[in-house]
């Protein structure tokens, strides 16, 4: 299951979006449909909304999603917001798909808690709604829950810049998401619980959100930097976030003193990790994500009582090159035979 880290930057060829929250079918029976939640033939339509779709991460859940639809015969159809943040611009796909037939919606929330009025409206109406890799606040607001264990994929990468720091004294920047979005919180939540720390410990001496953006974070650890010029342990939302936290330091020459860990782990952050710009990250499955989700409600369409309920975990393994003492780990070259597959 190689693959290159072109990979992470894949053309969207095999279902592009017209428009950032135009609705485009795709796979087996994508023209004409017929009977509530399915396309012609009996094939049920799958709704995937993304955060975005121009992230890599996302941009390999709907090629999972893709897969999975054309083996199973289902028909897709995918829209994103317009950025990350765009509650609104997942409202409006999520209505559109109720009233297009769909008999499920698999979503990336971008806003946990604004977007569960539209979930329940979707709900009431007989529609199967799992959340994948962001989980709703209540989490009880979707039927289910496909995800990384984020609070766990932070907690290893926080055991790993513990026992990497071998007893010194850490000045923490962390690198976050947004305010309102659950994975962010978990996975930052995760991470101070793995390297030991309470909520507010002063050894977190500066904290940016960054949107997961690689611009951003490069300025956010540029405005860390001044604000704490010690810094020498950097936690990051995802491996954007981090590879503009090493533009930042390197361009101050502390590139090579400043520990850097993640989650994500991309093709492209993998390579990261191989030549040395991050020490660790904790690798997820999104592409899993959506090919289990998939394959759940075409069950559901099949037969109502194959209601998937509850949490799935898709799993999650620390990656590095540099071991440190009890921690368990795999390569780079583990994964990148495995990225976000």
């Amino acid at each position: 299951m190689k693959r290159s880290t072109s990979r992470s930057t894949l053309s969207l060829a095999a279902c592009t979006l017209a428009a950032s929250l135009a609705l485009t079918g795709c796979g087996e029976g994508a023209k004409g449909s017929s009977g509530a939640g399915s396309s012609g033939g009996g094939r049920p339509k799958v709704g995937l909304i993304t955060k975005t779709d121009t992230n890599p991460f996302f941009v390999k859940m709907r090629q999972g999603a893709e897969q999975a639809a054309k083996k199973s015969g289902a028909r897709l159809t995918t829209a994103a917001g317009k950025f990350d943040g765009d509650n609104e611009g997942q409202v409006t796909a999520i209505e559109n798909m109720v009233a297009a037939g769909v008999k499920g919606i698999l979503i990336t929330p971008n806003d946990s808690k604004a977007i569960v009025p539209a979930i329940e409206a979707a709900r009431a109406k007989g529609v199967l709604v799992i959340a994948l890799d962001s989980p709703t606040e209540p989490q009880s607001a979707v039927d289910a829950l496909f995800a990384t264990d984020n609070l766990r994929a932070g907690e290893l990468i926080g055991q790993y810049a513990k026992a990497a720091m071998k007893g010194r004294k850490a000045k923490i920047a962390t690198l976050d998401l947004a305010p309102g979005v659950a994975v962010g919180q978990l996975r930052h939540d995760g991470f101070l619980k793995g390297y030991g720390l309470a909520k507010g410990d002063p050894s977190v001496v500066c904290s940016q959100d960054t949107g997961g953006d690689q611009s951003k974070g490069q300025t956010a650890m540029e405005n860390c930097l001044q604000k704490a010029p010690g810094i020498n342990v950097v936690y990051t939302i995802n491996e954007p976030a981090a590879l503009g936290a090493y533009t930042a330091l390197k361009a101050k020459g502390r590139e090579k003193d400043v520990l850097i860990v993640s989650v994500d782990g991309g093709c492209t952050g993998t390579e990261a990790v191989k030549s040395g710009r991050i020490a660790a990250t904790s690798q997820q499955y999104p592409l899993l994500m959506a090919s289990k989700g998939v394959q759940a409600v075409v069950a559901f369409a099949k037969d109502p009582k194959n209601k998937p309920k509850g949490y799935v975990d898709t799993g999650v393994q620390l990656i590095t090159d540099k071991p440190a003492t009890g921690v368990t780990a795999k390569g780079s070259a583990y994964g990148l035979d495995h990225c976000w597959g």
